[in-house]
Order: structure tokens, then C-alpha cells, then sequence
């Protein structure tokens, strides 16, 4: 994928719609490009977390370690990002992530995430909803582990 595919990828995730096109182009040129098979993890819960990925192409199950193992907790796809909790907030990784399907990312380097965010105050709105959103999510998910309908 050329670098102004990875920019159009880029513009189509909420979270990077109203960036210009340069700083794409150079997010897109300082983010190392990874391919993960179907079955491997991108990172555990409790690792440190160093960058974030956005998904290119391909899904990703994110899941929480519970009293019985593993529980899947959502399903992400094409155009989402994921482990900016562990860089935004300097915590360990919250869930582990394995590549559901075969799976093409943008690792984004913690540094260059939060120059994006200082630059554009737009993008910690956008990140903020997200953010929301999936402990909406999270907290639906859980209601139904504990009430014994998962």
C-alpha cells in the first residue's frame, strides 16, 4: 500500500478526518506498517503499551481476562484504532488484541499520537467519543457476563 492509500485509509477514520493532508502523509510515513495473521495477538493485556494501531484492513478481537479465561469483549474492523488507552493514560494495556482475520495495521509511535492531539484539540474530542463509546460497550458486555446470558 503506497502512502497516499495510508492517507486515504487514514481520512476515513473519525479520528483523523479533519487532519491536513501533510501531517497525514508524515503519520503515515513514521508509522510502521504491520501484518498480523489470523490467530496472532497484537498485544496482551497488562503489556506496556508503546504505540497505537489502526486497523487497514482485516478484524481484530479484543478480550479481557476473566476468572474463566479469556472473554471477548468486541470485534473491530477496517478504519478503527485501538491501545490508545495504554499510551493516552501511561496504563498497561487494558485487553489483549488478537487479529481475528488477517489483519494489516499503522503502528502509531506514542509521540507522534500525542503531537497529532496538541496540534489538532479536535482529535481529543474525537478520542473522547470513542472512548465513551466503548465503555458503553464494555459495560453492556459486562452486564451480560455477570447476569449469566453470555
Amino acid at each position: 500500500m503506497s502512502i497516499a492509500e495510508e492517507v486515504e485509509c487514514l481520512r476515513r477514520i473519525p479520528l483523523f478526518a479533519n487532519i491536513d493532508t501533510s501531517k497525514l502523509k508524515l503519520l503515515a510515513f513514521t508509522s510502521e506498517r504491520m501484518s498480523f495473521r489470523a490467530g496472532d495477538v497484537l498485544f496482551h493485556q497488562d503489556d506496556t503499551g508503546t504505540c497505537a494501531y489502526i486497523l487497514m484492513s482485516g478484524e481484530a478481537e479484543v478480550m479481557v481476562n476473566g476468572p474463566g479465561g479469556p472473554v471477548p469483549v468486541a470485534t473491530l474492523a477496517s478504519n478503527e484504532i485501538v491501545g490508545e488507552i495504554a499510551i493516552l493514560c501511561d496504563v498497561p494495556r487494558t485487553a489483549t488484541v488478537r487479529a481475528a482475520t488477517d489483519l494489516e495495521t499503522l503502528c502509531v509511535p506514542k509521540d507522534h499520537f500525542f503531537q497529532l492531539v496538541t496540534e489538532f484539540p479536535q482529535m481529543g474530542l474525537e478520542i473522547m467519543r470513542v472512548l465513551a463509546h466503548r465503555l458503553e460497550q464494555t459495560t453492556l458486555r459486562l452486564r451480560e457476563v455477570l447476569s449469566g446470558k453470555v
